[in-house]
């Protein structure tokens, strides 16, 4: 690809800084451009729910830096991909010209609130953390609607500063993510750390105006100093309407993290990627940066890439860290690889495709040991 090539990055994410650092690693040495719509330099989000909220540590998220890629970072919202034009139109009336573009706008939290109501909590950028941190100091009593990672790491957050919490969902804590083996643990260690578990199939609403509680199907309340929805995300792919892309849960991409039109990447919490069971979202950290790659490869033609999908997770749920290798959700009971529930312990479940997931749950191993043991696992010989 020659020095007059093109390429802007929409989305000053994880998943774009990334492509843009792989760009220049690989050899693009022409004009580069990341647009981002936050006020803040590009930073990482898993520190938000656990540094952020956390009163010992400082109120800060560890910095991507861009500062020595060699591109221009212009600080805008994107409100139009025109591909016929090949240039992304911004919310100050400015156009950026490409000849390729990536899409790596991220995602927003789902809102739970009615039209016009105001007050919703949400977590989901550097501001939101620390508006909640600030919130923490004061409140004796908070409501978590959502009991995913985000939510019990909310939960988590409430449980370390001696707040009185109540974690509402449709199903018991992590059920739909972890399967019901490590629902059940979950559960356990919630109820014996003091936080009140709600499960309503219905589902709750947000009341008052500004938000003071949540209804419960049955028409029962419950209000708190503190209410924070930790209820999803949603794939930022509004301002690609009329773009002529295929567009489902996210921006639709291939193996190779091309998108339905020539010239056009996209990477990270943003993207479906097509799979042989349809359009798949994974919105993880460790996709993120693999789609970045995987991005930058497309785009310059480099042989190699990594595969789409880095099925890594991690969260830390009530003083116990938690890494994922591997498909979830996990159905039925699983091999204990190493030590016991009680104390921490490494588990192995069957995977899809004939893989296999392990879990370390409670007990710090690196990144290497778990991949080891997850090969090992579907080879037969852990």
């Amino acid at each position: 690809m020659n020095e007059d090539h093109s390429i802007v990055v929409v989305g000053e994410s994880l998943a774009g800084v990334t492509t843009a650092r792989e760009l220049r690693r690989l050899g693009h040495r022409g004009s580069l451009t990341i647009v981002g719509d936050e006020r803040h330099a590009a930073y990482n989000r898993p520190p938000l729910s656990k540094q952020v909220l956390d009163p010992e540590l400082p109120a800060e998220a560890s910095a991507l830096g861009v500062e020595n890629l060699g591109a221009a970072v212009v600080r805008d919202a994107a409100t139009g991909l025109d591909l016929d034009r090949g240039h992304v139109r911004l919310a100050s009336g400015e156009v950026r010209t490409f000849d390729t573009a990536v899409i790596a706008t991220g995602a927003s939290a789902r809102r739970l609130a009615a039209p016009g109501q105001r007050g919703e909590l949400v977590l989901r950028t550097l501001d939101d953390a620390r508006r909640i941190r600030t919130l923490l100091r004061t409140a004796t009593s908070a409501v978590v609607v959502g009991a995913g990672f985000l939510g019990m790491e909310v939960v988590s957050a409430c449980v370390r500063r001696g707040v009185d919490v109540t974690v509402v969902d449709v199903e018991p804590p992590l059920r739909r993510l972890l399967g019901p083996y490590l629902s059940e643990v979950t559960l356990a260690r919630a109820r014996a750390a003091g936080v009140d578990v709600r499960v309503d199939p219905r589902g709750v609403t947000l009341l008052g105006d500004p938000v003071t509680g949540v209804r419960f199907g049955d028409g029962t309340t419950l209000t708190a100093d503190l209410v924070v929805t930790c209820a999803g995300d949603v794939a930022n792919t509004g301002w690609l309407a009329g773009s002529g892309l295929e567009v489902t849960s996210g921006v639709v991409i291939d193996a190779a993290g091309r998108t339905s039109r020539p010239g056009v990447h996209a990477a990270g919490d943003v993207v479906a990627v097509r799979t042989p069971r349809g359009p798949v979202r994974r919105p993880f950290w460790a996709n993120a940066v693999r789609q970045g790659r995987v991005a930058a490869h497309g785009i310059l033609g480099v042989p190699d890439a990594p595969a789409v999908f880095d099925d890594y997770f991690w969260t830390e749920i009530l003083g116990g860290v938690v890494k994922i290798i591997g498909d979830l959700p996990l159905e039925g009971e699983p091999q204990v690889l190493e030590g016991s529930l009680a104390e921490g312990a490494v588990l192995s479940w069957p995977g899809r495709d004939g893989g296999s997931t392990v879990v370390a749950w409670g007990l710090k191993r690196p990144l290497p040991r778990l991949r080891a043991l997850a090969a090992a696992a579907t080879n037969g010989s852990a």
